[in-house]
């Protein structure tokens, strides 16, 4: 296959992390390199961008900035949740797409996202192969929600973990200083899959986690949990409750879907707007105990606590972004790097390549095994699991005391050929 010369563009889907644009870095910084790649772009607000041709050129960024971009939270070139129709359904969002690559040459395509994102990933790689235009596109993983098929874990996962232990152990010491009894309910993110909750058993290891973890992998009977809470607090006098955002009785119904039909309405792909569920399983609780209940849901905080990273996910958040441009201008098209872990006795991560089209739209949930019999905890596997991918600190550049995150100014894309 010989060498494909041309521009790349990259993108960013979904919810953001706080490590994010350590991949956005990796893509940005590994393709300036590549004399096969003749401009560098980046898209605003996802696929939306590029539909609206609202491009920008990422070679007029100060390289300092670029390099601030590795510990700077959320999506730099700003997000979106969009969902694109089957070209054999509906073809003009294709269509558009296809006219702005050929327009500015693009023969690069960087998508950076989780379950979702791979869809949109996979349906432009194959309208592009369909349409006979070259255009490599690859897919670049991340979700705090750890649900990515075909990857061991996700970028942006360990550092929300981490984050999420942190806030566990931190709360836990708190809420024991008096001598008054309190339940604590603590809602973690996580819609169908519990990673992120069932992270909260890394401050258990530590003797300062939850005395209850509840994920969606197991839907429970509220009946279940305030027996599981009256014991706990009968026992300690006081109690503390994880529950993941998509909590579900045994009728499949949401802890929190009341006040979703409340707000009404639902997402591009068709999900429900969660939150809300902490507070309403703490009026439960202090209904039926008649005790102290405080309810927190730690919401954005948990994917956008740059100084709370994992340095282990920021590098390999980097390195996902630079393997994806090296692989496409290799002459691979249409997969996702992803994460092997290596089978020695210490932590070791290989990166690897799956089909973008076997990891759209699936979801990867907390095995049965790691999670414990009577459904209210966490086994020791999934700490030894997760207890690598939350090491290391990050170097954050500091200004005034407060971290100095990176400035672009996103300098759009003339609209005549690149």
């Amino acid at each position: 296959m010989g060498e494909l010369k041309g521009a790349c563009i990259f993108a960013q889907s979904g919810g953001p992390t706080s490590v994010i644009n350590a991949s956005a870095a990796g893509v940005i910084q590994t393709a300036l390199k590549i004399p096969a790649i003749t401009h560098v772009f980046g898209a605003a607000h996802g696929i939306k961008g590029i539909l609206g041709e609202k491009i920008f050129d990422m070679s007029k960024e100060d390289p300092r900035e670029l390099g601030l971009l590795i510990n700077t939270p959320s999506s730099a070139l700003g997000s979106v949740r969009y969902k694109l129709k089957h070209f054999d359904e509906d073809d003009t969002d294709y269509k558009k797409i296809l006219d702005v690559f050929q327009k500015h040459n693009i023969r690069y395509a960087f998508y950076n996202g989780g379950n979702d994102s791979m869809d949109t990933c996979n349906k432009i790689s194959k309208y592009m192969e369909k349409s006979g235009y070259e255009c490599r596109v690859f897919g670049v993983p991340k979700t705090i929600d750890n649900d990515l098929w075909g990857t061991d874990h996700c970028p942006g996962f360990g550092s929300a973990a981490k984050y999420i232990a942190t806030s566990f152990m931190e709360v836990s010491l708190d809420a024991k200083v008096y001598d008054t009894g309190m339940v604590i309910v603590i809602e973690v993110m996580g819609r169908n899959a519990g990673w992120l909750t069932a992270s909260a058993a890394i401050a258990g290891a530590k003797g300062l986690g939850p005395d209850l973890i509840y994920l969606p992998e197991l839907p429970i009977t509220i009946d279940k949990i305030l027996g599981d809470v009256e014991s706990v607090y009968a026992a300690n006098g006081s109690a503390i409750v994880a529950i993941s955002e998509g909590l579900k009785d045994d009728k499949g119904t949401l802890v929190s879907e009341m006040n979703y039909r409340e707000r009404g309405g639902v997402d591009a792909f068709g999900h429900a707007q969660l939150g809300g569920a902490a507070h309403t399983l703490a009026d439960i609780i202090k209904t039926n105990m008649n005790v102290k209940v405080r309810p927190i849901e730690l919401s954005l905080l948990q994917r956008c606590a740059a100084h709370c990273a994992s340095r282990v996910d920021i590098d390999e958040s980097y390195a996902a972004g630079k393997m994806a441009v090296e692989q496409a201008v290799a002459g691979k098209s249409g997969y996702m790097v992803a994460f092997e872990r290596g089978s020695g006795p210490g932590y070791e991560c290989n990166l690897k390549l799956v089909d973008v089209k076997d990891v759209a739209n699936k979801e990867k949930k907390v095995p049965r095994e790691w999670i414990n019999e009577d459904g209210n905890g966490i086994n020791q596997p999934l700490v030894d699991y997760a207890l690598p991918l939350i090491q290391g600190d990050p170097r954050i550049e500091c200004e005034d005391g407060l971290p100095r995150f990176a400035r672009l100014k996103k300098v759009p894309v003339g609209q005549g050929k690149a």
